[in-house]
């Protein structure tokens, strides 16, 4: 139900259920939590692309999979909390190339990841209420952090208030739109940049952008500015201040 590929320091992992418009499903994303956990313990892989089709990042979860379940199965095995917990757990930067649709658990799949960059017909939405249901993989909490209350309860209450990639990206939602042929590469090269910067500082950084959204500000200051003498323990902090006084281009070996 995937495909993955390297590309140097690159893995790319790409939904393939067309004609289900990458629907998402337990048997999807065991396969993905499977790659991210392999790619993440990988020392060669150094950022991660998660893309879809150009028609569908991923059009929403399998309602055929959940149509009959009951709460107490759902509550004794966690369901969806289990599909989340790799993504959540990422130390390296996970990037969405969303094309196409990327509706309920297709943007709340997005939303985990670190960056998002949309193709110009990428269409974002969560339209759970229209089931009976509510977002259950972080919409409700991962969008309104993004894009405010109003336009998270707007498009989360009526279910037919989507954004266009251009939207989102007035919002906050996404960081930049390219054309869908483009859209990938745009987001290799990205992850290429990251990969290549020295691991520990972008795993450290990575931790402390997040932990924006969990701690106060005093707090916040508090952990990054451990972090960041923390870097100084690290080979690399010693290669980057040594190439930038040096004039040249820093070789980092990533400890």
């Amino acid at each position: 139900m995937i495909q993955t590929e390297t590309q140097g320091r690159v893995a790319v992992v790409t939904l393939n259920r067309p004609k289900a418009l990458n629907a998402l499903c337990s048997e999807l994303f065991h396969e993905i939590n499977d790659a991210l956990a392999r790619f993440d313990s990988d020392a060669d892989i150094g950022a991660v692309v998660l893309t879809g089709s150009e028609r569908a990042f991923a059009a929403g979860a399998d309602i055929k999979e959940m149509k009959d379940a009951e709460f107490i199965s759902n509550y004794k095995t966690n369901f969806l909390g289990h599909w989340v917990e790799q993504i959540s757990r990422m130390r390296k930067p996970v990037i969405a190339a969303v094309n196409g649709f990327a509706l309920g658990g297709g943007c709340e799949l997005a939303m985990m990841c670190d960056i998002i960059y949309a193709g110009e017909k990428a269409v974002f939405g969560q339209p759970e209420i229209n089931l009976g249901t509510i977002p259950g993989a972080g919409g409700t909490q991962r969008l309104t952090h993004a894009v405010g209350k109003s336009k998270a309860m707007e498009m989360i209450l009526t279910g037919t208030v989507h954004l266009s990639a251009h939207e989102a990206l007035a919002s906050g939602l996404v960081s930049a739109v390219f054309p869908p042929e483009t859209l990938v590469a745009e987001a290799i090269k990205t992850a290429s940049k990251i990969a290549s910067k020295g691991a520990v500082s972008v795993q450290m950084a990575k931790e402390a952008v997040n932990q924006a959204y969990e701690l106060s500000l005093s707090s916040g200051l508090h952990f990054e500015r451990r972090l960041f003498q923390a870097t100084f323990a690290t080979k690399d902090q010693k290669e980057g201040m040594a190439a930038f006084a040096e004039k040249r281009k820093p070789s980092f070996v990533h400890e």
